[in-house]
């Protein structure tokens, strides 16, 4: 049996993926025996001729469809004491499901709740204002992502990209996630997938424990030695942090502790709404009924402050992502149909050292923090989020009234002028960017799209540094991981450096 590739098969947006088939064939002047979708992008640069791009795999022979095996890799020596991982978002996930692989079985351990507690408890916060500080947007099974679109796409080149692809399928993501060329889960399914993880973890002779916190570290001539996860002293031979970026209380520790961190540039700034139809016009020039819903990606220089798009969340909503008491955050989710009225994105100014104005590892967080409880201020309270119609934001005008985009942050809104929230260079650089972002994608300055704040969480403030080894250069045994200690910056690239972690530690106790 020998598998071939066909590039470059276009497909008209108006026609059914059945006629592809068709397409193929006449390439090929035959009919193949077997025949797979391998790649699928959108060519809309010509807006009167929007096509589907394929490439396909294909055989003269017939080919069974069976499910992968799983790689066999040779077991590690298994450590005398405990692995603990710390957090359970996908470097964590997928950091634990290598070890299993390894012959290791790992702890896991999560501040917050199961995804089933996690989404009541996230229910009954948007409803009441009642904030659970270690279960909400930000903490619980799964991590952040878990209430996002669930994209995919990454810009890092791991080898283990198509692999980390490869698990969301076996654990329940859409199969289309293999071939798109802009692959998302949506949080809908990404909550049965994290669950399907969980189980398996458990099934294989893993621990996953919630509401479990990890409290102090104990480091001994160098070494780590010991965790405290819930009052209770806990021997380790490895501990992988994988915290995520709103664990500011852990990272707190861990400076106190001698571990050595630096900081990290990052952006802030508002979420931006539109009509998810005006997007979708703009960009394929007129309605498909058979073309999802459009996202954009953006990028404004207009300003000495870089501003950009980030987690465009088509047909979504503006989540309450808030982990702390007296503050308001923002961040974008989509369900996997992205079948809302608006699309969200984060509009965000690039922040750096300079702007901090100290040199603690930990000034990032502050002023992360200073603009959350100003636009709780702004909101009146109650988690009630600032908002301004974009007309206005440009005229410098608290906003009276919403006009056809209406705010989907389900906590509750207040108008405000966004100055009261927002550093004055922030501001500017957002304005400049608005116009200037409206001259590549015609209606994003659309007087009536809504600008919610504050979006401050796009990335870890700081980064817990590591060494060749993957490890703490101030604490072996400690191995910082994914987007919370600044190693990756999304779903795909935060799993594959939990793999990355998982095979360090392997190497550190194989034995050949």
């Amino acid at each position: 049996m020998s598998l071939r590739t066909l590039s470059d098969i276009k497909l008209p947006v108006d026609k059914s993926e059945k006629e592809l088939f068709v397409l193929a064939s006449k390439k090929l002047g035959k009919k193949p025996a077997y025949f797979a979708i391998k790649k699928k992008s959108l060519d809309a640069r010509d807006k009167d001729n929007l096509r589907f791009v394929y490439t396909v795999e294909f055989s003269d022979t017939p080919v069974k469809k069976e499910e992968i095996p799983l790689e066999k890799l040779p077991a590690g020596k298994v450590p005398q004491k405990p692995v603990l991982v710390v957090g359970s978002g996908p470097a964590g996930l997928f950091c634990a499901l290598r070890l299993l692989e390894r012959g290791i079985r790992p702890i896991v351990i999560e501040r917050g709740a199961p995804v089933e507690e996690r989404e009541r408890k996230i229910d009954t916060f948007i409803a009441t204002g009642a904030l659970d500080e270690n279960t909400n947007v930000q903490f619980g099974e799964g991590g952040a992502g878990t209430f996002s679109d669930g994209k995919l796409n990454t810009q890092t080149h791991s080898k283990w990209n198509k692999e980390v692809l490869q698990t969301f399928v076996r654990f329940g993501a859409p199969e289309e996630i293999l071939w798109l060329n802009k692959p998302h889960i949506g949080s809908d399914n990404l909550k049965k997938v994290v669950k399907n993880m969980r189980e398996y973890i458990v099934k294989e002779g893993g621990q996953v424990r919630f509401h479990t916190r990890l409290e102090d570290i104990r480091i001994q001539n160098g070494e780590l030695v010991s965790a405290t996860v819930n009052g209770e002293s806990v021997e380790v031979s490895a501990l992988v942090l994988a915290v995520g970026h709103s664990a500011r209380d852990t990272f707190e520790k861990l400076l106190a502790r001698g571990v050595k961190a630096s900081q990290k540039d990052f952006a802030v700034g508002v979420r931006i709404e539109h009509l998810q139809e005006k997007i979708s016009f703009a960009q394929y020039g007129k309605n498909y009924p058979l073309l999802p819903a459009a996202d954009y990606k953006l990028v404004s220089h207009a300003d000495e402050r870089a501003v950009f798009t980030f987690c465009m969340c088509p047909g979504g909503f503006v989540m309450p992502a808030t982990s702390e008491k007296e503050g308001v955050v923002t961040n974008g989710m989509s369900n996997y149909a992205r079948d809302g009225v608006n699309a969200n994105s984060a509009l965000i100014a690039q922040v750096s050292r300079a702007d901090f104005n100290s040199d603690s590892p930990l000034a990032g967080i502050e002023f992360q923090r200073k603009i959350e409880r100003s636009a709780f201020t702004a909101g009146g309270g109650n988690y009630c989020a600032p908002v301004q119609r974009v007309e206005d934001f440009l005229a410098g005008k608290t906003s009276d009234k919403f006009g056809s985009v209406r705010a989907t942050y389900g906590a509750g809104t207040r108008f405000c002028d966004l100055r009261a929230v927002l550093p004055d260079g922030v501001t500017t650089a957002l304005k400049k960017a608005i116009a200037d972002m409206d001259s590549r994608m015609k209606g994003f300055a659309d007087g009536d799209a809504l600008l919610t704040g504050a979006e401050t969480r796009t990335s870890s403030p700081l980064r817990i540094e590591r060494d060749e080894t993957l490890q703490s250069p101030t604490a072996t045994g400690l191995y910082p991981c994914g987007e919370g200690a600044g190693y990756a910056g999304g779903i795909t690239s935060a799993a594959t450096d939990g793999l990355r972690v998982a095979e360090a530690i392997f190497a550190r106790f194989y034995e050949k």
